[in-house]
Order: structure tokens, then sequence, then C-alpha cells
């Protein structure tokens, strides 16, 4: 099947993507490494002995990222309902967030710790109408933070990937009424014409 203007548009982009190539040359998995890694150089968000919890991590950049700058004394949790190619330091589980055995199942690997960080770089299977994607996506965010609200401890933080659209100025009250302070970042790896924004939470409210 001959591919239409627009997906041959969007492979020559991304084959001359700066990030991807990047990525290729430092043997990260996907462009998104690079998201984490500025993030977490403004923020110092992974430390030495951390234990991270992953959602959404396939292919795996994330928690690449993760796993190196927690080292050997931390532990990274990644979850996602792909599979991914094993990676050292990384505990992963396959599964579905949004169903309770899964959660279950989580919860029951992390064994009582209390999180120092909870990631998720999240996002449903896109439709292209705003319509519907949007909804969806606000479900798994907020699925995100009820996780992070129960699992983090005190002086925590969240990190969580959303779509700008309906729903996104109540899911940044829900935020900012949970943690102590909220801030948005726009990576550079990420494209400019991309909706997607990150929200920072640090140190749970009680």
């Amino acid at each position: 099947m001959a591919r239409s203007k627009t997906s041959s548009a969007w492979l020559n982009e991304h084959v001359h993507d700066h990030w991807v190539q990047r990525a290729k040359a430092e043997g990260y998995r996907a462009r998104a490494a690079f998201k984490l890694l500025e993030i977490d150089e403004k923020d110092r968000l992974l430390r030495p002995g951390e234990v991270v919890v992953d959602l959404g991590a396939a292919p795996g950049s994330w928690s690449q990222v993760a796993a190196a700058k927690v080292g050997a004394k931390g532990k990274v949790f990644a979850l996602d309902l792909l599979d991914i190619e094993p990676l050292p330091g990384v505990r992963f589980l396959q599964g579905d967030f949004r169903e309770e055995a899964v959660l279950t199942e989580l919860e029951q690997r992390l064994e009582g710790a209390k999180v120092g960080v909870v990631l998720s770089d999240m996002a449903p299977n896109t439709s292209g109408m705003a319509s519907i994607d949007q909804p969806r996506m606000m479900y798994l965010v907020e699925l995100a933070l009820d996780f992070a609200r129960q699992h983090l401890k005190p002086d925590g933080a969240f990190l969580v990937k959303c779509f700008q659209g309906e729903g996104y100025p109540e899911y940044l009250k829900a935020m900012r009424d949970t943690f102590a302070t909220v801030a948005t970042r726009k990576p550079k790896a990420s494209r400019d014409r991309s909706v997607e924004i990150y929200l920072l939470g640090k140190g749970l409210k009680r």
C-alpha cells in the first residue's frame, strides 16, 4: 500500500530529526530520553538510591535514563501495555495501568517502598480527533496522579505528560491541590507543534 503524503512527510521528518539521530548515536531507545534528561538537569529529580516508577515506559528510554541516574542502590519499576526489551536495573511489568489487577501487581512489586519519583509519559493511541483523544489522555493522567498521591514519599516528585485542551485547567488545579509546588516544562526535544506539556509536582501537601 502506498504511503499517504502525510505519513511520508512524518517519516521523512522522523528520520532526519536531530533528536532521533542523537538518540541513536548515544544509545537511547527513543528521542524522549532527552526530554527527561533536560528536565532532570533543571530540577534534579533522579538521585542515587532513589525508587522510581515509570508509567508508560515503552520503548524504555525514560527507564534507561532513570536507571543510570539512580544507580545500583536505586530501583526502577517500569510499566507499559507494550512489551519492552530488558534493561539493566529496570524491573518491568507488562500490563494495562487502567486495570485493577495490573495496579495491584505493581504495588506488590514495590513491597511497601515509598517512591521518590513517579514518571508518567503515558498517552493513548491517538485518533487525531481531540474530542476522542483528550478525554482518554485526561483519564490516564488522573490515574497517574492518584497513584502518585498514594505511593510518593512526602518530599517526592511527580512528572506527568499532559495534552493541553479540555480538562487540562482542572487537572492543573488538582496538581496544585496535591503538591507544594507545581511547574510546567516544555523540553526542547518536544516537537513545537505538539500539544504535550509536562507538569512537575514536588512535595505532597498533607
